[in-house]
């Protein structure tokens, strides 16, 4: 591994890899340093993780989805398959197995990477690392009882692998859905403990219902037309690419069985208490479909197009219990979300908001010279962070990276 490195990038899942790809198109040095191997936090989700939106979402540049299922829904393993694919593609100069532990100010205004192989020094540092880092826990959490098994959604893997008993899911985005879901079908009694996130439909008169909004304004939404910084925590709708396919929210999980509970608040005397904001929470998810719908017509009417029927939500029973008696729960599992984690290892406080997302244009700091970013939640747009959103911003990091280092 070489000392010194006109550019560095750090993590070789989609993002790095995009940016990998268009920087070795523009000629420019570099390597990617992998904790692990290829798409390794693709390789982390649990057994049965399978794409939520389509798989003709997945646009890398040079490295589009090609297969025979463009409206099907890659499970893991091929979304890993894929991903070592692209690499090899263009002989990605990625260093597997390295772990960068610290970054810091080198030298004559360089970078000082700290890794598991040695220090390297760099002009151009690009942390890719994802957009979702941290595994985030209600402060309630520490309230639990020590004999309850408690984990986090990066941690599980399926049914069979949990502790007898109850399971309480925490956090009702699209991973606790799912899994939540999938637990019940296993035979487990579940609850979720819901909070506010969207829900859209699987589809639209046999169209995926990505495909729809894909052709609305929705996902080039930019941080700046949020009505605050906090927006870009909004969960991900609610809905499933698992068996094919389907729809997955309060009103599916209620009737499979699945018990549901407004947000959790805390645990005493042997109970776990909940909120009594499940209608709320209903109530905002149907308001986030309804501007979805409205977008979608926007769009056809735009196009002189007809728009799909979109049926209004049906009635939704809210009558939820506030405390659960937790004996015979085995174990919790939270998904309430994720947060940037950069304090952690980069050496540069000041690059960073007060909720930890980096303070950039285009994916370059615009306080620190040099260090640059991939895959960051709301990066440019909203789709930044996704597989139909990393190509368009790879394309122009590449091209700031390549005149900065050419001057």
């Amino acid at each position: 591994m070489s000392p010194a490195v006109d550019v560095v990038i750090v993590g070789a899942g989609q993002a790095g890899l995009s940016l990998s790809h268009e920087l070795a198109a523009a000629g420019v040095d570099h390597i990617v340093l992998e904790r692990g191997r290829v798409g390794e936090t693709w390789r982390g989700r649990w057994d049965s993780f399978c794409l939520v939106i389509p798989n003709w979402t997945v646009q890398l540049p040079g490295g589009r989805y090609r297969g025979d299922d463009p409206d099907g829904f890659m499970p893991k393993s091929e979304i890993v398959r894929h991903l070592v694919g692209y690499a090899e593609s263009f002989n990605a100069p990625v260093r597997e197995g390295v772990r960068v532990t610290s970054l810091e100010p080198g030298d004559h205004g360089a970078f000082l990477l700290r890794t598991s192989a040695g220090e390297i020094r760099a002009k151009e540092v690009v942390l890719a690392s994802g957009g979702y880092q941290k595994p985030h826990r209600p402060p309630a959490a520490a309230q639990l009882p020590a004999a309850i098994h408690a984990i986090d959604a990066e941690a599980y893997a399926n049914p069979t692998a949990l502790p007898p008993g109850k399971v309480l899911v925490v956090g009702s985005g699209q991973t606790g859905c799912q899994l939540a879901e999938e637990i019940f079908e296993a035979g487990r009694e579940v609850a979720l403990a819901c909070g506010r996130a969207p829900w859209i439909p699987r589809r639209l008169e046999g169209r995926d219902t990505i495909a729809w909004i894909n052709d609305t304004r929705f996902f080039d939404v930019k941080p700046a037309d949020l009505p605050s910084p906090k927006s870009r925590l909004l969960a991900n709708p609610q809905t499933s690419g698992r068996l094919g396919g389907h729809e997955l929210h309060y009103r599916t999980l209620q009737a499979q069985g699945v018990r549901l509970l407004g947000h959790f608040l805390g645990v005493a005397d042997g109970r776990a208490h909940f909120a009594r904001d499940l209608a709320d929470s209903v109530a905002f998810g149907d308001a986030r479909y309804a501007e979805i719908c409205e977008l979608i017509r926007k769009s056809c009417a735009e196009r002189a197009t007809r728009p799909p029927e979109m049926a209004p939500p049906p009635p939704f029973n809210a009558d939820a219990r506030e405390t659960l008696d937790l004996s015979g729960f085995g174990t919790v599992i939270f998904t309430s979300g994720f947060r940037p984690d950069y304090a952690s290892w980069v050496r540069f406080p000041d690059a960073f908001d007060d909720m930890g997302f980096p303070i950039q244009q285009d994916g370059s700091s615009t306080l620190v010279r040099g260090l640059h970013f991939m895959g960051v939640h709301f990066q440019r747009k909203r789709k930044s962070a996704t597989l139909l959103g990393v190509a368009e911003d790879a394309t122009v990091l590449a091209g700031t990276i390549s005149a900065a280092v050419r001057l």
